[in-house]
């Protein structure tokens, strides 16, 4: 896999530096250096790429006011001398926050944790081949640089947040965090034993024991059905 990537810094020296350091990533494809991010700004439109290293602190408009206007499928990797904004990098969704002065190793980890992100992405979109006749038992899901594998049968409920997915399992009392997104856990479960009921939740039919006032119940969680999943949900209670 090839992420095409781009540098957006107004000290020339750092541009330059992580420039270097791109270069030497296999996997990088540097298409473009900005020294401010008005060019930026149209240098991406006409070249998208897939990575922005972006640097915070900038004259007339700065780090986070452009990452809310460059496409939505473009991740950013924040750089800046300044840790009092890593709390505002992650609320606009980057994908890890640099501070200066940064070393090979640091950027090198970055690359690594963006390459894990966009290889999920394309996982996700690529087709599935056709069902086996004799169901998975199991799936493997990545969570903090493992692969973890987990029975089917001990999942209770799925919920989705953001660009993560929280798998609720009667194993333990803390959900299992993984990076990826509802549509590609979604079509790692069967349909005859997981049913999706909201844009943020899916269910194990199985273990749904009680339904109130159009919400599933899990002891004191109470799992919303959303309005565009009920006709699909009635349907599944008629066939039961």
């Amino acid at each position: 896999m090839i992420i095409k990537c781009a540098i957006v810094d107004d000290e020339p020296l750092a541009v330059e530096l992580l420039a270097s350091y791109a270069n030497k990533i296999p996997f990088l494809e540097l298409c473009g250096k900005y020294s401010n991010a008005t060019d930026a700004l149209h240098g991406i439109g006409e070249n998208p790429v897939d990575l922005l290293f972006l640097d915070i602190q900038m004259p007339e408009l700065n780090g986070l006011e452009l990452s809310k206007m460059i496409p939505e499928n473009t991740r950013i990797v924040f750089t800046t001398a300044f840790n009092q904004y890593a709390v505002d990098g992650f609320r606009v969704n980057a994908l890890d926050y640099l501070l200066k002065p940064i070393s090979y190793a640091d950027f090198m980890e970055a690359c690594n944790k963006a390459l894990q992100w966009f290889q999920l992405v394309q996982q996700s979109e690529q087709p599935h081949a056709p069902a086996a006749e004799e169901e998975p038992r199991s799936i493997f899901v990545k969570s903090e640089y493992k692969l973890l594998q987990i029975n089917l049968d001990d999942i209770r409920y799925i919920e989705g947040l953001k660009d993560y997915v929280k798998i609720y399992t009667e194993q333990s009392p803390h959900p299992i965090l993984s990076l990826m997104n509802m549509k590609a856990i979604e079509q790692m479960l069967p349909a005859s034993r997981f049913i999706r009921v909201h844009r943020s939740f899916i269910v194990q039919k199985s273990k749904i024991r009680e339904i109130e006032r159009n919400r599933i119940v899990f002891g004191d969680v109470y799992i919303p059905i959303g309005d565009s999943y009920k006709q699909a949900f009635q349907d599944f209670i008629n066939a039961r």
